[in-house]
């Protein structure tokens, strides 16, 4: 007979065993964990992850989405769909309640709401007293997320040091913190965005149509595309083109640039990913190319 050790097993079945055993690893420490969802690619992977290493029961978590209120229409229809599907509990938060509240403060009506969800995110934390966030970040999207733990530490306050992270030797990690702190999950950390569109290949995951190649209007700004929508109207003296595009990750419409491609099916955006020089934020997020430490920056403040 066939033992487990013997069987070949694969690139992708490796990355999901060590993201199965994350997911358990923080189900088992932390006395009230979550997980974030917000209907695009990687948190797509996560619930397959959460389905392999809890079913036929019910996630020992909820699912958790911070609405800037400025999301692409086509994510937050399929994030409710999926959460239905699975019928599992998906808390909402939105941005607009932090700035009714006062907490969230914009410098005019067509700033960026992205940099803000940081502040929703940690009033949720508090709200519901999590003591560990499970997202779906990895470590080739950003040199700042390069540099974050399995297991990322969060003081009292939601800030992250990337001087003070507990060691992680030999698959071992530490979720405990004391109240008041917080842990910052991230179960395929080490899986590239090529990583991510082969497991969608294999387990045939849905994702929302903004994915795949469609004719949307866009402005040329510098080497980026801007998409032309209500909350990011172009402004005199703007071309307008009719592009044929396809988003590599999706976020706030304000920040979130598509990319020329005509890649309708899996098999083809695996072709260009496979072949791609630039990260899918470098080529996509505006709010990434503020600074070189635009992300560090929002992440020592409480960001994912």
């Amino acid at each position: 007979m066939t033992t487990l050790t013997q069987q070949t097993l694969t690139h992708l079945d490796w990355l999901e065993a060590e993201a199965i055993h994350i997911m358990r690893e923080v189900a088992g420490q932390c006395s009230s964990p979550v997980l974030l969802f917000s209907g695009g690619k990687d948190s797509v992977c996560m619930l397959r992850i959460a389905e392999k290493a809890f079913r036929p029961g019910r996630f020992p978590f909820p699912l958790m989405h911070i609405d800037t209120g400025h999301n692409y229409p086509e994510v937050i229809a399929f994030r409710d769909k999926r959460a239905a599907e699975l019928g599992e509990r998906l808390i909402v938060r939105s941005l607009e309640d932090s700035m009714a509240r006062g907490s969230i403060v914009l410098k005019h009506p067509l700033e960026s709401r992205n940099k803000h969800q940081s502040v929703t995110l940690l009033e949720a934390i508090e709200e519901f007293g999590f003591d560990a966030c499970i997202g779906g970040a990895r470590r080739d999207e950003e040199k700042a997320r390069a540099k974050e733990r399995i297991m990322s530490f969060r003081d009292e306050f939601g800030q992250w040091d990337p001087k003070n992270q507990r060691p992680e030797l030999w698959n071992l990690y530490n979720a405990r913190s004391h109240k008041g702190e917080n842990i910052r999950a991230f179960p395929i950390s080490n899986w590239t965005e090529l990583d991510v569109w082969q497991y969608i290949q294999r387990e045939q995951l849905e994702l929302p149509s903004i994915y795949f190649a469609h004719t949307r209007p866009v402005v040329r700004k510098g080497e980026l595309l801007m998409p032309v929508t209500d909350l990011t109207p172009a402004k005199p003296g703007d071309t307008i083109e009719e592009v044929m595009v396809r988003f590599r990750t999706v976020g706030d419409v304000s920040c979130t640039a598509p990319v020329e491609s005509d890649a309708d099916t899996v098999d083809k955006i695996l072709a260009e990913t496979a072949t791609t020089t630039i990260t899918e934020r470098g080529a996509t997020r505006m709010d990434d190319q503020t600074s070189e430490a635009s992300m560090e920056q929002r992440k020592k403040e409480g960001y994912f």
